[in-house]
């Protein structure tokens, strides 16, 4: 019932109505909607979008296991830059079949600029690599074991997996891989060591999510095989460490990989956001008037 007989309630503030501030009739919720922006999820994509989390994960997995394989001398830094190099050049060729040059033409770059920048940042890094070696000298092992820790979990947390989120910064998330590696590295035998170690971390946290990308926009099923090689070669040289880490770092990748999103499907399905007249008002303005 209105207030008063014969007068219809307005949902107008510029008219004074003889009817209480906080009054609605019963045409109020006819307005309402329901999850209206909201964005169906299918299981199959969501888990293919999680590969960018595995990946990562198993790059430091991977980068933490070598650098513990030449700390304990089975592995030769000789070993490893030969190791490098081959499947940087692999690599190359693999993104520049992939790409078919389109993003070659647009830079403008050519073959010879990048040969140029990858002598000149592996002569600054051997020319520094005594530094490097020498750098951490006056800190405890404990604390650089602490401080590397600290900065690949800043990496894993701020690398862009592809959401649009302020807590995304590429450049941030590889400054803290790199500066875990010089952390690590300092702790090697020699400088020979330091140098292929943070080259090493170069190819491992910046080339690495490149070609993966690449990958994963081109080829959706060659990056899903990759994906999954790259995992299983993690696990299996976890599993010469620690045979418990490697199935607690399986059950993670299964968690995110397959259960994290199940989870955000059911989620979904209790997700209720209304929207009514009761949303602020948005000004839309026609601007092509005044351009003309």
């Amino acid at each position: 019932m209105e207030p008063v007989p014969g007068r219809r309630w307005q949902k107008v503030l510029y008219e004074r109505q003889p009817f209480p501030d906080n009054y609605v009739d019963q045409r109020f919720l006819e307005e309402l909607r329901k999850n209206v922006h909201a964005r169906q999820y299918r299981y199959q994509a969501v888990v293919f979008q999680s590969g960018a989390v595995v990946q990562q994960l198993c790059s430091v997995c991977v980068f933490v296991l070598t650098w513990w394989y030449m700390d304990a001398g089975m592995l030769s830094p000789q070993g490893l830059f030969g190791a490098a190099l081959v499947s940087s050049l692999l690599g190359y060729v693999l993104f520049d079949a992939v790409d078919g040059g389109a993003g070659r033409w647009a830079s403008g770059r050519t073959r010879w600029a990048d040969l140029k920048s990858t002598l000149v940042f592996a002569a600054f890094t051997y020319g520094f690599s005594p530094v490097l070696k020498t750098l951490t000298e006056s800190i405890s092992t404990d604390t650089i074991y602490a401080m590397s820790a600290l900065m690949l979990l800043g990496h894993l947390i701020f690398f862009d997996y592809g959401a649009n989120a302020a807590i995304v910064s590429s450049t941030l998330s590889l400054n803290m891989a790199i500066f875990a590696s010089v952390c690590l590295a300092s702790r090697l035998p020699r400088a020979l060591h330091a140098f292929v170690m943070v080259t090493f971390a170069m190819q491992i946290f910046a080339l690495w999510p490149m070609l993966q990308k690449k990958l994963k926009a081109r080829t959706p099923r060659c990056y899903v095989g990759v994906t999954v090689l790259f995992a299983l070669a993690a696990l299996a040289g976890l599993a010469t460490v620690s045979s418990v880490g490697a199935v607690l770092f399986a059950s993670l990748l299964l968690a995110i990989s397959c259960l994290c999103p199940y989870c955000l499907i059911r989620l979904q399905l209790h997700k209720d956001n209304i929207h009514g007249p009761w949303d602020e008002a948005e000004i839309k303005e026609d601007l092509s008037r005044f351009l003309m």
